[in-house]
């Protein structure tokens, strides 16, 4: 099962925690040989994603955006993304350079052309800029790719 993520990133930590227990049990219901996680391993869900689907034995494919996607991340997140990056199955890339809005929103396009399966930590509103959380969910909703939401009850995003 090829499953894709899309998800907020600057949850606060108490989100998080709670995304993480989330993400785990949705993942855990399917079998771990089987299990390919599909990401562009940004902070916040995507790479939490990746981590679990590792940590449960299944593997790991990644989308890169665009050449310069990793410079744009925050430095914080640099030995998380290197270290997924590392151990990924495949690496998919857009061919793209500059790490846009445009090549975030190819990313997830390309991602959910890899998919059987969409998880979006989602808070149900529209994006707020091009390539948002939202406009994924509605692509993939227009593709024909069934979106699980998993969003905390009660959570709301800054």
């Amino acid at each position: 099962m090829r499953i894709g993520i899309t998800g907020h990133r600057g949850l606060s930590d108490s989100i998080e925690l709670t995304v993480r227990q989330l993400l785990r049990a949705e993942l855990q219901t399917y079998d771990p040989s089987m299990l390919c996680g599909v990401s562009c391993i940004a902070d916040g869900p995507d790479a939490w994603f990746a981590e679990l689907v590792l940590e449960l034995g299944g593997h790991v494919e990644v989308v890169v955006p665009a050449e310069q996607y990793r410079e744009a991340l925050p430095q914080s997140h640099h030995a998380t993304y290197d270290a997924l990056l590392a151990r990924a199955a495949k690496v998919h890339s857009t061919g793209m350079h500059e790490s846009t809005s445009e090549a975030h929103m190819a990313g997830s396009e390309l991602m959910v052309g890899l998919v059987e399966r969409m998880i979006a930590v989602w808070d149900g509103e529209p994006a707020r800029g091009y390539g948002g959380t939202g406009d994924v969910v509605g692509h993939a909703h227009s593709a024909g790719v069934p979106v699980n939401v998993v969003w905390p009850e009660g959570a709301t995003r800054d």
